[in-house]
């Protein structure tokens, strides 16, 4: 089986990763189709093949230009150009094209026209809500792209309901469920360079986007350490939303020395080493379909504190401090308790890592995946 996996702008790379590695284990060609690697990537391809296809004159030119109106405009065209004019050969020549991500639904639909009955057409939906809303004309269009693709896979319930309710056929839809995940380790240079502890210290990593609620999380705060409540609280990741009204919120009430940010692309191994030093994980998303920060912490058996959107509504009772989407006042509530016990955190995270080491793995994923294959394309 000759699988192209194209995730054009590497979203998803750790992702993307582990499922063409697990693949490749079980005797499938794969070969993983994205932009040209940066310094924060952390792929090593194990029995496939990277091939650095996508934005490779606008990813040559980003650090001159840096990542504002400009480079993004440059990256449309340039994308916009490959889908419609570029050599599709390494997809079409497949048996499966499966794509992980379409970045800009407008261009998508052109190259899925020009891929249509050449090869078979699958497509992984992380978020039934096209990058969580909150992506302007990136997604205008993208519930169209859906009718095109021969199988669509899904990591839980709430997906597949949603795409129903916006009427895709239910045959067309396989669920498979998302494996947990390890980023790179961190090394002794990655840990030096994350301050140690002095409170009880509470982790947001990852992007920061609208929809994950990191106002929420910093209103929460707010109003505990007001309270006289002692604790940390670290933000790690690259912003995709103005938050300097939010620290500066935070400064202005002479709780500056309590937040330390860090603030960019950072490498998976900067990433660990955050949660290696933090005592609590927060996840106040307003919505959710999957979470793959998440799921890649499982294994340092942190408290978690997570809202009730998506996946996390369905978490067996206990596995994480669970709230309200949306609602600060109930996440303050939660977040006391742990800040303030030692205990209750430690018989959290057990819980959190035993949670992880029991769902599936990367290979059952593979095989179900490859099974999806067999089924469209009759191989």
């Amino acid at each position: 089986m000759k699988v192209a996996m194209c995730d054009p702008s590497l979203f998803t790379g750790r992702y993307d990763d582990s499922l063409c590695a697990a693949m490749a284990g079980e005797g499938a060609e794969v070969a993983l189709l994205g932009r040209p690697m940066r310094a924060t990537d952390a792929i090593v391809p194990r029995g496939y093949r990277y091939e650095p296809r996508f934005f490779r004159r606008s990813e040559a030119l980003r650090r001159r230009m840096g990542e504002g109106r400009a480079f993004r405009l440059l990256k449309a065209a340039e994308y916009g150009l490959s889908c419609a004019l570029g050599d599709l050969a390494p997809l079409a020549g497949a048996d499966v094209a499966h794509m992980q991500w379409l970045p800009l639904a407008p261009a998508d639909r052109i190259m899925l026209r020009r891929l249509k009955g050449r090869t078979a057409l699958v497509h992984t939906v992380h978020n039934a809500d096209a990058y969580h809303a909150d992506a302007g004309v990136q997604g205008r269009g993208y519930r169209g792209l859906l009718d095109m693709f021969d199988a669509l896979i899904v990591h839980g319930g709430t997906t597949r309901e949603a795409l129903e309710r916006q009427g895709v056929d239910p045959k067309r839809i396989h669920v498979i469920p998302h494996p947990p995940m390890r980023l790179a380790p961190a090394g002794a240079e990655d840990l030096a360079q994350v301050p140690d502890a002095i409170l009880p210290r509470l982790l947001f990593f990852g992007t920061i986007r609208p929809y994950k609620g990191v106002d929420l999380l910093l209103e929460a705060c707010l109003s505990l350490w007001r309270a006289g409540h002692r604790f940390e609280l670290a933000l790690a990741g690259k912003p995709f939303m103005d938050i300097a009204p939010l620290i500066e919120r935070v400064r202005a009430a002479g709780f500056g020395e309590r937040l330390i940010t860090d603030l960019a692309f950072l490498t998976e191994q900067r990433l660990d080493a955050h949660m290696a030093k933090a005592d609590i994980l927060a996840f106040p998303y307003r919505h959710i379909d999957s979470s793959g920060a998440f799921l890649s912490a499982l294994h340092h058996g942190k408290a978690m504190v997570t809202s009730d959107a998506g996946m996390f509504a369905d978490l067996p009772e206990g596995v994480a401090a669970r709230t309200p989407a949306g609602n600060a006042p109930a996440l303050a509530q939660a977040l006391l308790l742990l800040v303030e016990s030692a205990a209750i955190r430690q018989a959290l995270g057990a819980r959190a890592r035993t949670y992880g080491d029991s769902m599936g793995n990367w290979k059952d994923m593979a095989l179900a995946t490859i099974a999806i294959y067999r089924g469209v394309t009759g191989k």
